[in-house]
């Protein structure tokens, strides 16, 4: 996290954890607070790779799952990036500003993908930077929230504006003017930590890779072939042959699915999911995971299809703590509720 936007975010009483905003004072409240209210929170639990020079765009749809050629000021993709084996190493969100792109994941995987897409550059004419210190990523959503960014685009303090649904946005500033845009938005909103946001993304279905997760789900296992973050027209990149025979040949044995677990014990990404028909083998992996307003922990979870038609998911062993299947804000054929 920038320091000057730190010591700017401590002024306005936040709590500050591992390089993000862990809450301003009652974590509780804030998150039963986002469910129904207006909130706004620093996303400096993200990184920023800044992808330049006339090559950009060719190199970056020779690598990513996703079709660069939509991506412009106006439409953000989402997006991941893969192993030869169609294994994921990251997901993302990718936009444009001016004539650079800008990719957007967790701040914990930004050097080992910058280094891991640098080895693959060789003669083209791109530049990757690391531009997470440089921009400052403020999340706005809740009720109102549209009407109050519509009048924020003509700021010219804003360098970007993501819609990333009806009522949640992301504002990207810089560290100096980020204090003047997060005092406007104040006004109609509750600061509140990063776990807020990261309920918001859970509860939309949108799956966040990290590294406990990375190298295990294919993009069609976390539903990215549904929300449009895998293209089959376009042509190769890392692990493509996979990701397209998967497509066209059958139906994929494992889903994700929005759930939540009744319980007091840790849930984490990467934790094995169990069931009944698979006995004593895991059926599944956690995705995400963060506490519920409604209690608990709501999840996005990996889960062999079959064992969701044959019965009870749990997690960390059998007759434990049980998944509820919650119904996703988005369907498919292919997902079982």
């Amino acid at each position: 996290m920038n320091q000057t936007w730190q010591d700017f975010l401590q002024n306005q009483n936040a709590v500050i954890e591992n390089g993000s905003v862990a809450h301003f004072g009652n974590p509780t409240a804030e998150l039963e607070h986002t469910q129904t209210g207006t909130i706004v929170v620093d996303l400096s639990q993200f990184g920023v790779i800044r992808f330049s020079g006339e090559d950009a765009q060719s190199f970056l749809q020779g690598q990513l799952t996703c079709d660069v050629n939509k991506v412009s000021d106006q439409m953000v993709q989402i997006g991941s990036y893969c192993t030869p084996k169609g294994r994921m190493l990251a997901s993302f969100h990718l936009w444009k500003s001016d004539d650079a792109y800008l990719m957007q994941l967790p701040i914990d995987l930004c050097a080992s993908i910058q280094k891991r897409l640098s080895m693959f550059v060789m003669r083209a004419k791109v530049k990757l930077t690391d531009e997470s210190d440089s921009l400052v990523r403020i999340g706005f959503a809740g009720s109102g929230s549209a009407a109050v960014v519509e009048t924020l685009k003509g700021d010219s303090s804003l360098l970007s504006v993501i819609s990333h649904a009806q009522d949640r946005f992301e504002l990207i500033t810089t560290p100096e003017k980020a204090p003047a845009i997060w005092a406007r938005l104040t006004e109609h909103a509750k600061p509140v930590g990063v776990a807020c946001w990261d309920w918001l993304v859970v509860r939309s279905g949108v799956p966040v890779i990290l590294a406990a997760t990375q190298d295990l789900f294919i993009p069609q296992m976390v539903n990215l072939d549904i929300i449009e973050g895998v293209s089959f027209k376009k042509g190769c990149y890392p692990g493509q042959e996979i990701v397209a025979r998967t497509h066209y040949l059958g139906k994929i044995k494992r889903r994700m699915y929005l759930a939540n677990i009744q319980t007091t014990e840790p849930v984490v990404a990467g934790d094995e999911l169990f069931s009944a028909d698979m006995a004593e083998q895991s059926c599944g992996k956690i995705v995400n995971a963060v506490l519920s307003p409604n209690g608990g922990i709501d999840v996005l979870a990996v889960v062999q299809v079959s064992s969701v038609e044959a019965g009870d998911i749990y997690c960390k062993q059998l007759d434990s703590s049980k998944l509820e299947i919650i119904q996703l804000p988005y369907t498919s054929a292919s997902i079982v509720f």
